[in-house]
């Protein structure tokens, strides 16, 4: 069974999430953080912010500084030094760009939340990177919800059938 064939019987399905280990065998990281990073933009799913809360509150300490590292790199240490109250430049220490898992497990969702939806005011491009960790991680992406995974599969599938 090819990946269209997977993600067309997932997009049946009333359970994408069932889908997802076997679509992340048979598609790219590069695939998968493009459906990813499409949902993430819909209007029919929860803000940008929201999902990266979520996310970041069902990861283990290296994957939230993974993610947080990955806002850090994209805006730059001094503008996401300046996110949500300045809580990450609070947490970093002169000369330090990239935050430790005990840093990162210092922080709420709430705050990431914060900081993922300043991350996305000052910076569209974000999406696509966070999206691009969070497609290396597929046991997390399951936790998104069914509307979430609905959309991120149907534009894998176009992006496959162009491609």
């Amino acid at each position: 069974m090819g990946l269209l064939d997977i993600l067309q019987e997932a997009i049946g399905s009333d359970n994408g999430g069932a889908h997802v280990d076997q679509i992340t065998q048979h598609a790219s990281p590069d695939a998968i953080g493009a459906g990813l990073a499409a949902a993430m933009r819909s209007d029919q799913t929860p803000a940008f912010g929201d999902m990266v809360g979520r996310l970041f509150g069902q990861s283990s300490p290296m994957q939230q500084a993974g993610v947080l590292n990955q806002i850090l790199a994209t805006l730059g240490p001094a503008a996401a030094s300046m996110l949500a109250g300045g809580v990450l430049g609070r947490m970093l220490q002169p000369g330090q760009t990239q935050l430790t898992p005990e840093q990162a497990s210092q922080l709420s969702p709430t705050q990431v939340t914060e900081i993922a939806a300043h991350a996305e005011e000052q910076h569209a491009g974000v999406i696509d990177e966070v999206s691009r960790f969070y497609a290396q991680h597929s046991g997390l992406v399951k936790t998104l919800g069914g509307a979430v995974l609905a959309i991120a599969l149907a534009k894998m599938k176009e992006n496959a059938t162009r491609g």
